[in-house]
């Protein structure tokens, strides 16, 4: 029966915006939600964590079912949906914050998702080696409110028009 457990994945690929915009969209995620992960100050504010000083990465936590979705396939999702071959950079985000990284919750998930970016790596999709850490989860914190469902709530906003509305179209999702 489909709904009776969900799982937790936390992924970084850039502006935690543009992924959660994505992922939403994915058949069979029930939530996502955007924060910070991988650095050493607590509770890190969305300025610290610009600034390239904290370590964290901005991530977003992902609630799914994985009758419905394998964490294999959500990663699938995660490939497609920046690039992994540019140390800390997505775009004109530049900067640790926007590294592309898996934290893993489980070795379970640790091997999927070494042999996932094995296979990513290995698929010519990419020109260039794929840099994505995968790192056991650390301590989650959420972003601030405003993060939440950024792309839903202004989509208006030239940052929302030029970047991620483009990828949704590419990706066959709604804009």
């Amino acid at each position: 029966m489909s709904g009776t457990r969900n799982e937790v994945a936390t992924l970084g690929a850039g502006c935690f915006w543009c992924v959660e915009a994505v992922l939403e969209q994915v058949e069979g995620v029930h939530g996502v939600t955007s924060g910070y992960m991988g650095g050493q100050l607590d509770n890190p504010s969305y300025q610290e964590v610009c600034n390239g000083t904290t370590g964290h990465a901005e991530v977003v936590q992902v609630t799914f079912d994985p009758d419905v979705l394998s964490y294999a396939d959500l990663l699938e999702w995660f490939w497609r949906l920046h690039d992994p071959t540019t140390p800390n950079r997505q775009g004109n985000d530049v900067g640790t914050q926007y590294r592309s990284a898996i934290f893993y919750h489980s070795e379970e998930q640790r091997g999927t998702a070494e042999a996932s970016k094995k296979s990513a790596d290995e698929s010519g999709a990419f020109s260039d080696p794929i840099v994505t850490e995968i790192t056991p989860a650390a301590q989650y914190w959420t972003g601030e409110d405003y993060h939440q469902d950024y792309y839903r709530l202004n989509r208006e906003q030239p940052y929302c028009r030029m970047v991620i509305a483009p990828k949704l179209g590419k990706l066959g999702l709604e804009g």
